[in-house]
Parts: C-alpha cells; structure tokens; sequence
C-alpha cells in the first residue's frame, strides 16, 4: 500500500526550520568572513622585544591604554617588515615616544626619514 503524503500544514514548520537554519548559517558565515574582531578587543602585544637597535627600526606605532587593553603598546616595524613590541618603559623607547610627541603626530605613529 502506498504512503500518503503528509499534509501541507505538517511540511511547513519543517521547511520553516531548515530555512531558519539556512539563515543563521548564511550570517554565521558572513560574520566570521569579515573584518578580524578578536584583535581589536585585547593588546596586540604579548610580549615585548629589547636590544633593537634604532637603524633597523622603519616606523613605531603606539597605541594608548583603552577598552582594548589597559597598557600602552608601543609596536615598531624593522626595515625587513618584520613587526615587534618594545617595552614602553625602556629608557629608548622613551625617547622614542617623546619625538612622536613632539612630532605632532596625530595618529601616533613616526617614520624614519631615513629609511
């Protein structure tokens, strides 16, 4: 004997649910293929670096103590691309900080003019 087919109202929470599940997969997708969150929430440096000598530092960035992280980063790019942090409280990197300062830099960062 052959099977009836379920009725239409029997059919529709499941097709409401597998389009549900479609929709939450769809944005779970999208979110996860956008901007990186998770590094603008915690401090970028985990670590700090010493002995860099100043002829291999291209740029410092420092970023100030925030929502993200309660400690000031201060992160240099070495002419190889290379990126790493310096302590913030090291006598050089210091100075660093002050002729950023003294720079003007709005955005908190310097470039060496020769390099």
């Amino acid at each position: 004997m052959a099977r009836a087919a379920p009725p239409a109202a029997a059919r529709a929470p499941r097709l409401l649910r597998a389009a549900l599940l479609l929709v939450l997969l769809v944005a779970a997708g999208r979110r996860a293929a956008g901007a990186p969150v998770v590094s603008e929430l915690r401090c970028q440096c985990v670590k700090t670096m010493q002995g860099i000598h100043l002829k291999n530092i291209y740029n410092v960035t420092v970023t100030p103590p925030g929502p993200h992280c309660a400690q000031t980063e201060v992160i240099a790019t070495l002419k190889n691309g290379q990126d790493v942090c310096l302590n913030p409280a090291a006598p050089m990197v210091k100075k660093m900080m002050q002729k950023i300062l003294a720079n003007g830099s709005s955005n908190g960062s310097f470039r060496r003019e020769d390099a």
